[in-house]
């Protein structure tokens, strides 16, 4: 049990390089949602769809939020 267990990660900029290896580092471990956060729909779905293709067991704790970090809202909702 880690520090980290049933705890939810936002990762903003998810989509992008930095934001992958994020996920990849966290995905396999116990922690309980794992939220990416960007603004780009389209990566989002591509990252969605390898990740049900890759990874189809640990796919259901990663959900997908649209927004931006400048948008206040946009984090509120996420």
């Amino acid at each position: 049990m880690s520090a980290f267990s049933g705890k939810t990660l936002m990762i903003t900029g998810g989509t992008g390089s930095f934001g992958n290896t994020v996920l990849k580092h966290f995905l396999t471990t116990d922690i309980g949602e794992i939220r990416i956060f960007s603004r780009d729909e389209k990566k989002q779905d591509d990252m969605r769809h390898d990740l049900q293709a890759r990874y189809p067991e640990y796919a259901n704790k990663v959900k997908f939020y649209i927004g931006d970090v400048r948008n206040l809202q946009s984090i509120r909702d996420a």
